[in-house]
């Protein structure tokens, strides 16, 4: 090739040994759960291999790890047909129909024996196909229409969990050809990180996570694609080379020793009564899984069976989706009322017909900023399908049009705040409208509330309607007044006895002594969360530095951009923030300084917790692990090293059992801390 640099043999023979130790070592953290070695050990090897193939760009191979960053942005997407068809599943929804699914069945196949059956999770996300020949990902399409789907191979290579060679054993062969069937899915916390993202820059939110996936997958940019946090489970194939198999638990475990991320919680050889107990299960651990599912897959495991009870039009005979009750739901909207927040935007909140969604009653749901309402055309009065989505506020998916009978009422922003009457504003780029009374009654009773909540100073009895009436009385125009209020005071309210007055002036007196990224997060700064809070605590280490910081040395710390250096710099340079600060500190709060970066003696721990803790509350818990470096996560994987159990565990110490994860109660729990402490 004309121009081009011959290639040393041993800086040929490196890079693919380079290739082959990042191949794996990607398989042991995404599919795993099991690294062996160091983020910095696997940064330096990333980098080896991204330094040889600049130097030589021949090295760079589509299947090379350096290329799940994405490529250029393509015109559109070609279509390919599938070998063998994607067929859809027929669905369930009661016992009923399983069992007569069952019951086709054996009348089919001409037995009255049991059949065995292999149970999954069902997925809500977007079905793909996975081309490799020769152990290589050659092609990647969308299901489509079950026939022809979209060739997204380049955005498929950005998935973390898609291996893009596959693991060569002496006893697993590799086929020349296999065709991997799974479903890609954004994991809930990471659709929520990428809707708020969107509200801030006033973009259209996802409607839910199985939209939003979609629609990662289906960018022209790939780019684009490999900044989204996009997962994948495999449950099947397609055409398959050189290999016979007698079970689809057999192809699954194939598919799992090839490197194909499986999901845990498939069960084999259950009979009809098992895939019940099953369902039931998975309907109750619903909403502890990190990513949405929808329903199970119940599947005849013996591929002969299947093979003789073949397909209908649309879908096989020997597969069901039994679904979990539904998610979205229709009703009407009776109103719309806007709230306001700490940071004085105005939300509008639909009030709806109480409906059950998903097992809860839903009278309310968020309908975001106003241009959310002008592209769903939402008015009162209006049929609308709503939908819920584990704990995620439930939200106006669209409006039923055909249900509209002239009656009803286009909603409009309000021209002044609805609590105070003060003026409201929309900054240019901005998709909300803000109130500029910093004073309005409703964002300090925000704020207030935000302050005395778990995450921040957790004072205990300090609920909504209290703050209600402490504001509205005149008695807390600020956080900082918390401090000052005495049981005379207190016992002149409704419903506020001795005893209650007590048991909340001993809250706010408690309260006194908190970490000081717990402090700083309490303020309710824009854009500063829990995370960006310990940020800044432990890069500070105290308030007076933090409060000192410009916004050229607040950009230097990592994680803070300009965004947030201007908003930290913004809200301490005002006067009314400062003396709130003063009285509180005139008052006798007391603020502990972080844990330096040097010290964080349980850095790489990863802790969850469940059940009720005696001596401290969850939420102090999580911050003494937090403080001394250690993470904390709501669901149990491999990577979790503990499970603190307190009283009345939930699934995950259960969870915890399964995967053979050190089980803590709470004595074992406070020892491990004093003794990392003591290691200083």
């Amino acid at each position: 090739m004309s121009g081009s640099k011959t290639i040393p043999e041993q800086v040929r023979k490196r890079a693919a040994e380079l290739r082959d130790v990042l191949h794996r070592h990607n398989y042991l953290y995404y599919v795993l759960n099991e690294p062996e070695v160091s983020d910095a050990e696997y940064d330096r090897l990333m980098r080896e291999l991204i330094a040889l193939e600049d130097a030589y760009p021949e090295l760079r191979v589509p299947n090379s790890p350096t290329q799940r960053v994405g490529v250029p942005p393509i015109d559109k997407f070609e279509t390919v047909t599938h070998t063998i068809p994607m067929l859809s599943l027929e669905d369930a929804f009661s016992e009923s129909e399983v069992l007569a699914f069952d019951d086709r069945v054996r009348r089919f196949l001409g037995t009255d024996s049991d059949i065995l059956y292999t149970i999954e999770p069902k997925m809500d996300g977007l079905a793909v196909e996975l081309v490799y020949e020769n152990g290589h990902l050659v092609e990647a399409s969308t299901r489509g229409d079950g026939y022809t789907g979209e060739l997204v191979t380049q955005n498929v290579r950005t998935i973390n969990t898609v291996p893009l060679t596959l693991i060569k054993t002496p006893s697993v062969p590799i086929p020349s050809r296999i065709e991997v069937r799974g479903e890609v899915f954004m994991p809930i916390e990471a659709f929520k990180r990428l809707n708020q993202e969107r509200l801030d820059r006033g973009e259209q939110p996802f409607a839910n996570p199985r939209n939003a996936a979609a629609g990662s997958l289906r960018q022209l940019d790939s780019r684009i694609t490999a900044r989204r946090h996009l997962e994948i489970f495999c449950y099947g194939v397609g055409t398959v080379t050189d290999l016979k198999f007698t079970s689809h638990w057999e192809v699954l475990q194939h598919l799992k020793a090839l490197g194909f991320r499986i999901n845990p919680y498939i069960k084999r050889q259950v009979r009809i009564n098992g895939v019940f107990a099953y369902y039931r299960d998975m309907l109750d651990k619903r909403y502890d899984f990190p990513y949405e599912m929808d329903g199970i897959v119940i599947k005849v495991d013996d591929l002969e069976l299947q093979k003789r009870l073949g397909e209908k039009a649309r879908s096989p005979r020997w597969a069901l989706a039994y679904k979990f009750p539904p998610t979205r739901e229709t009703t009407r909207v009776l109103k719309i009322n806007v709230q306001v927040g700490r940071t004085g935007a105005l939300t509008p909140v639909a009030h709806l017909e109480p409906v059950s969604v998903g097992g809860v009653t839903v009278s309310r749901a968020t309908l975001h900023n106003e241009d959310e309402i002008k592209k769903k055309d939402i008015r009162v009065g209006d049929t609308v399908l709503v939908q819920r989505a584990g704990d995620v506020i439930p939200e106006v998916v669209k409006v039923i049009k055909t249900k509209r009978t002239g009656t009803e009422k286009a909603f409009h922003m309000p021209a002044v705040c609805p609590v105070c009457g003060c003026k409201v504003f929309r900054l240019k780029g901005e998709a909300v409208w803000r109130c500029v009374n910093a004073n309005c009654p409703a964002q300090v009773k925000e704020r207030i509330k935000h302050f005395a909540s778990k995450g921040a100073l957790d004072i205990d009895g300090l609920g909504d309607k209290l703050v209600g009436q402490l504001v509205e009385k005149g008695l807390l125009s600020s956080y900082a007044d918390l401090f000052f209020l005495d049981k005379t005071t207190l016992t002149k309210l409704e419903r506020m006895g001795e005893k209650s007055a007590e048991n909340l002036l001993n809250a706010i007196n408690k309260s006194k002594k908190v970490s000081l990224s717990r402090f700083i997060y309490a303020l309710g700064i824009r854009h500063v969360g829990e995370h960006i809070s310990r940020v800044l605590a432990q890069k500070f280490r105290t308030l007076r530095r933090l409060m000192s910081a410009g916004v050229d040395e607040l950009k230097t710390v990592d994680e803070i951009g300009p965004v947030v250096s201007e908003s930290v710099r913004a809200f301490f340079g005002n006067q009314e923030n400062q003396k709130n600060i003063e009285r509180m500190l005139k008052a006798g709060v007391t603020l502990e300084t972080e844990e330096p970066a040097g010290e964080q003696f349980l850095a790489d721990k990863t802790f969850v917790l469940t059940g009720a803790l005696e001596t401290m509350t969850r939420s102090e818990a999580k911050a003494r692990i937090q403080a001394m470096g250690g993470k904390v996560s709501s669901s149990v994987s491999k990577k979790t090293d503990y499970v603190v159990a307190g009283k009345e565990p939930g699934s995950k110490l259960d969870r915890a059992k399964e995967l053979g994860i050190a089980i803590l109660d709470e004595r074992k729990f406070i020892q491990i801390l004093r003794s990392y402490r003591g290691k200083g």
